[in-house]
Parts: C-alpha cells; structure tokens; sequence
C-alpha cells in the first residue's frame, strides 16, 4: 500500500417513496459502498441532504386533481466521513460538531507548542483535537514516511507509540489521555 492512506468514502441512500395524496410510505436503505481496505475504518461522522422528485405527467400538469396515481420520491443522501488510520494514528477530517460535544472535547485540558521538532512517547493512548496548526508525526521505525495533521483534525495516537513531532504552524489542542 507504499505508506498512504485511502479515504473510502461509505454512501447510505435512503429512499422514501410517498403516494401523493394518500400520504402512505414506503422507504428502504440502499448502501452504496466500495470495497474498503482494511487498515482504513475506525470512526465515521455524516452529514445528509433531501432531493425530493416528483414524477407522473398528471402531477406536474395539475397537482390538485386527486387520484392521479402520481408518485414522490424523496431520496437522502447521506455521506459518511471516515477516519483514516495510517502508521498506526487514526485521523478524523473536520468531525461534526456534535461528536465534539458528544466527547467534550471542549473541556479537555489544552496544550500548544510553537513551531518546533521534537521526540514524544505516548504512555498512554492520546486523543486530541486540533483548533490550529499543523504537524508532521514520524512514526519511529517507519523510515521517511509521516502523517500530516492540522487544524481541525481529529486524532488518536496508540499507547506505546515513540514519534517524533516536526511542527511546522503553532499547535494549539485539546487532548485527552486513556
């Protein structure tokens, strides 16, 4: 997989069929989802969106008449974030604001350093949120490869991992130790 990480996206389609006039439902959930590797799937957020189309020339001649046999169908889409984990360190994109909540993340101690290079060992697992900066993390023993974080990304380091931080934007972050 030469070190990178990919981003599988995982798309629910809900569709809600609804019988103009009688108001009767029928829905079901379609997934829509490619083959996933498995170094990826830890965590998912998910935002979602209506289309609604009507259909049957009757409806959009004279949606008024009853009994046109007509039908709506509301289709929600749903597209689901992942984090992706690479080198061992999960990383989560802009997760929603409610699984910040969720977690309290914003009543975690905070923790910020200027730019600067150097070594950490987590003794326990560290999951933080970052509100600025960005870094470079070089796993040890991983050669030349790293993972890039930054503002707005939520991460989980494992316990045991030795790293070194190259930070090239002053970091500031909430973080919490397991």
């Amino acid at each position: 997989m030469n070190g990178r990480a990919k981003l599988v996206p995982n798309i629910m389609l809900s569709i809600n069929i609804k019988q103009k006039y009688n108001n009767k439902f029928s829905s079901g959930r379609f997934p829509a989802t490619p083959m996933a590797s498995p170094s990826i799937i830890s965590s998912q957020s998910r935002c979602s969106a209506s289309v609604v189309v009507c259909a049957g020339s009757s409806l959009l001649s004279n949606q008024k008449r009853r009994g046109s046999g007509g039908l709506c169908l509301r289709f929600k889409i749903r597209a689901e974030t992942m984090a992706t984990e690479k080198l061992g360190i999960k990383v989560e994109r802009d997760p929603p604001e409610s699984k910040l909540s969720e977690l309290g993340v914003r009543q975690w101690p905070k923790w910020g350093c200027p730019p600067s290079k150097f070594p950490w060992t987590y003794s326990a697992k560290e999951t933080c949120y970052l509100l600025k900066g960005k870094v470079k993390v070089y796993p040890e023993g991983s050669a030349d490869e790293y993972v890039e974080i930054k503002a707005g990304d939520f991460v989980v380091f494992p316990k045991g991992m030795s790293c070194t931080w190259d930070v090239s934007e002053t970091v500031d972050k909430h973080y919490n130790f397991e």
